[in-house]
């Protein structure tokens, strides 16, 4: 079968830019700073700080060196890390098209509030008229009921769709062209308004209020809870998008500067918006307005800061133009780095033309836009979201973990992480224990919490008819993670026509790592129980035995229970051979293995 020939960057610092820009989206703008206000400032960024280094930066190593490798989507890269933990891939994949439906809408809404930001220069000093001019344009009815769509919305959303395909029309090629304005423009103006923020009579106080610690805020468990979620939400991971931008690298990439560089540059975006809001909103008295809510900050909090920047009534108008104009830039590379890892996702699984791919996929999310267009969208969009970031998002990351850390020997990941590094090296007990154990645990507590919040605090739903949150909540879940099962049915009806997949296989660069597998080879085919391939061995000597192995052992049972649990394969043998070892004496030992066969594939 003809294979499309597979995109590639332009350069390593197109790369870093596309990401940068898929990472720094409207969250950076509106989110991390609600969340910073809510939970006392600077106690709220130093938590992030810390997250951001434990675990967001080595599962955005690990996603892009993965990706990398096997130089393919989502879907295609986690079948190569294992065929049963293909559905995560497909998952993240599914979940990142229903995120691109209503986050092109939420970029169209930025639109339309560029356009008319003339309206400020008339409501000098009027916050009520600021605060309902979203409100009047979108004629929102902040409820599930009202299907028709204002002219005006529906123009924006045609004029979004056509700029998320025009960027995306050639894959990285066209990408890589676009990101170099798009990057840097929002930069510029951020630092326009900070200038303007900071120059404000109250800015010192709202400065204050945004860097200096709380430590009374530390006792609040929902502190830890949102700055580690931002960190997941931020960075673009978990969705496709990086298994995408990473799989267009070539074999010179330098995974492990890069991905530093880049979430680096996320958290500087996110600082320099919070000193921009910090700023803004101490300066018109309004600091205690500020809200964790990204769509209430930018559509009704803000526009009242801006009508009471200054007495100039056009100066306030291009403030707001800037401002705006700023979310767009924002908005236009994460909309379109989504449709990018979907569209690259399918392509590479059905050996399709990624062009009419990506064509396709911009067509039916837009159609499936529409209903977020209406004047019921915004209550639609907040029913979708809360399932698609706080619930699902989640499960994908955990599942991502435990199929790289646990059922992967993860020294592979760590070995393409470091691979054309020279000093600029990650610890390999910073990456096993950042994937293995930190950030699956800490993602299964943020999902515990927001299943706490979800039925306990929230009684069961988030304030909308039932009917409403099962159909596209837990209905839209459902889906999502039976994707990639759907998916196998398809390909298993292909196969009948003809269709072959892809074979995947990880094959080692390092000469080291070869001798490794093939010693690992040779040992095991001393096993009475046919030629496996060992992943690990476990010694245990029948007589002087150490307490450490004994904990080693425990860990590899640990580990066979995870993945049989997980991913109901057969694909852990256990098993234990005799020896004789000859030395100052005879003594005999078992030696224990954890084999996996060829279907598991580690």
């Amino acid at each position: 079968m003809k294979h499309e020939k597979r995109s590639k960057w332009s350069s390593q610092a197109t790369f870093i830019l596309a990401a940068i820009g898929s990472a720094v989206g409207l969250g950076n703008a509106w989110r991390f700073p609600g969340l910073a206000a809510k939970h006392g400032g600077g106690t709220y960024l130093l938590i992030y700080l810390v997250a951001l280094f434990v675990v967001g930066i080595p599962l955005l190593m690990m996603e892009v060196s993965v990706a990398r490798k096997f130089h393919r989507g989502a879907g295609e890269s986690m079948r190569g890390i294992n065929k049963k933990t293909e559905f995560i891939g497909w998952a993240a994949t599914s979940n990142a098209f229903v995120i691109s439906t209503y986050y092109a809408v939420v970029f169209a809404w930025v639109i339309l509030m560029t356009v008319c930001s003339v309206k400020f220069a008339g409501m000098t000093g009027d916050v009520n008229a600021a605060q309902n001019l979203f409100a009047d344009l979108t004629q929102t009815t902040w409820d599930i009921k009202g299907f028709s769509i204002p002219i005006p919305v529906l123009l924006s959303v045609i004029v979004a769709w056509a700029a998320i395909y025009y960027c995306i029309r050639n894959g990285a090629s066209s990408v890589g062209k676009v990101v170099k304005y798009t990057v840097f423009l929002p930069v510029i103006l951020l630092v326009i308004m900070a200038i303007k923020g900071c120059t404000m009579s109250g800015a010192g106080e709202g400065l204050r209020m945004f860097f200096i610690p709380s430590m009374s805020a530390f006792e609040d468990p929902s502190l830890w809870i949102d700055a580690i979620g931002q960190v997941f939400y931020s960075l673009s991971i978990m969705m496709a998008i990086m298994f995408a931008y990473g799989s267009y690298l070539g074999e010179s990439a330098n995974v492990a500067k890069d991905c530093v560089i880049i979430a680096l540059s996320d958290a500087a975006v996110s600082v320099l918006s919070g000193i921009v809001m910090f700023s803004t909103m101490g300066g018109v008295g309004m600091l205690d307005s500020i809200t964790d809510s990204g769509i209430a900050t930018a559509f009704i909090v803000y526009p009242q800061a801006i009508v009471n920047l200054t007495d100039i009534g056009w100066f306030n108008a291009l403030f707001g133009a800037i401002f705006y104009l700023m979310l767009v830039t924002l908005a236009i590379d994460s909309a379109f780095s989504i449709i990018e890892g979907v569209s690259a996702s399918v392509a590479d699984k059905f050996h399709l033309n990624p062009k009419k791919v990506t064509r396709w996929a911009c067509v039916i999310s837009a159609i499936i836009s529409l209903l977020y267009a209406t004047r019921a969208g915004v209550a639609w969009l907040d029913i979708v979201d809360n399932w698609t970031n706080q619930i699902n998002l989640i499960v994908i990351g955990i599942l991502e973990c435990i199929a790289v850390g646990w059922c992967f020997q993860i020294d592979k990941v760590w070995q393409q992480i470091n691979r054309n590094t020279k000093k600029f090296k990650m610890p390999r007990m910073w990456i096993r224990l950042a994937i293995r154990y930190i950030a699956p645990a800490t993602l299964l507590i943020l999902f515990v919490w927001n299943l706490y919040v979800l039925f306990v605090q929230k009684g069961g739903h988030y304030g909308y008819a039932l009917w409403a949150e099962c159909l596209a909540g837990w209905l839209v879940s459902a889906l999502v993670f039976a994707s990639g099962f759907i998916l196998k049915l398809i390909v298993r009806h292909k196969k009948k026509h003809g269709f072959v997949e892809d074979e995947i296989v990880w094959e080692e660069n390092d000469p080291k790592l070869k001798n490794k597998k093939a010693d690992d080879g040779n040992r095991t085919r001393l096993s009475s129980l046919g030629s496996w391939r060992s992943t690990d061995e476990l010694h245990l000597l029948k007589c002087g035995g150490r307490s450490e192995n004994f904990c080693r052992f425990f860990y590899f049972i640990l580990k066979y229970l995870i993945c049989q649990f997980f991913f109901m394969t057969e694909g852990y043998k256990l098993g234990y051979d005799t020896i004789t070892i000859t030395g100052n004496g005879n003594r005999f030992r078992k030696i224990f293995h954890v084999y996996n066969s060829p279907v598991f594939n580690l």
